[in-house]
């Protein structure tokens, strides 16, 4: 972990991954049509992927159309002050094969909504990273004007 002149620290995939093992709520990106769409998912961690239900839709047509999604979560530690994001990008396919949908529905996932979420989604990683840094006092914000470049008028 390296920690830059703001202090920020940029998260090890190691610890990424200890985070989103905590968290329960997600946003998954996906483009359809040319078009972004930005899904809140509940989710579980499994062997270093990210596993989250759909019903059918424009979420799960999006997220398995072959492109690359981007899931990102985050988290706010009161006691030390600090908060925290980790970013997926990766490939989401359908879990479809017998054996892996046995596996799955053991996890502790549940859908939320009671709607109908019979499909099952696994993002496959081609980068994480993480971000970790401390909250400002509100207190302290300062609250700069805001100046117009006039020269241009």
């Amino acid at each position: 972990m390296t920690t830059d002149r703001h202090g920020i620290t940029v998260l090890d995939v190691h610890d990424c991954w200890d985070l989103l093992r905590q968290a329960d709520v997600g946003r998954l990106a996906v483009t359809l049509h040319d078009e972004t769409e930005i899904f809140p998912i509940n989710f579980v961690v499994d062997r270093d992927t990210v596993v989250f239900r759909s019903a059918q839709g424009t979420k799960l047509v999006g997220a398995i159309e072959g492109r690359t999604v981007a899931f990102e979560a985050d988290g706010y530690e009161p006691e030390a002050g600090e908060a925290w994001s980790v970013i997926i990008k990766g490939r989401a396919t359908e879990i479809e094969r017998n054996h892996e949908l046995f596996e799955v529905m053991h996890l502790p996932l549940f859908p939320w909504h009671a709607g109908r979420k019979h499909h099952f989604v696994r993002i496959e990683p081609l980068g994480v990273s993480g971000r970790r840094f401390h909250v400002t006092d509100k207190d302290s914000w300062e609250i700069l004007p805001r100046t117009v470049d006039t020269s241009r008028e």
